[in-house]
């Protein structure tokens, strides 16, 4: 199920701990995807470059943009009748999202980029 998904992606996928499971890792790293999860309650623990663990970390920050979408914005809604109608309806939601005074943000920045490629 995954796999149309990621069809275009390569390098690195974020993920949650639901998606922890040997024979996905292999599967998607024989395909140059690398899958970066948060361990497990139960599992050992493991060395991470620092600059993953950064970006794990801002994985919140875009599920609380995609949790804005569907629930303020109303984004979500399937009950169309046609295809302009649901386009009418993503566009709605996307302009009053960029009307919104506080949005969040990544923050990552050339400097702090620069910072966590010389960093060991």
């Amino acid at each position: 199920m995954i796999f149309p998904l990621v069809k275009k992606i390569y390098d690195k996928l974020f993920g949650d701990r639901g998606y922890i499971s040997q024979s996905l890792f292999e599967s998607l790293y024989e395909k140059g995807i690398q899958l970066i999860t948060k361990l497990k309650k139960n599992m050992k623990n493991k060395l991470m470059p620092l600059v993953d663990k950064i970006l794990l970390r801002k994985r919140a920050i875009i599920e609380s943009v995609n949790d804005e979408l569907k629930n303020i914005c109303q984004i979500q809604h399937t009950r169309h009748r046609s295809f302009c109608n649901w386009a009418v309806n993503l566009l709605s939601g996307l302009v009053a999202f960029s009307f919104f005074p506080k949005k969040p943000s990544l923050n990552l920045r050339s400097k702090d980029n620069l910072q966590l490629l010389i960093s060991p």
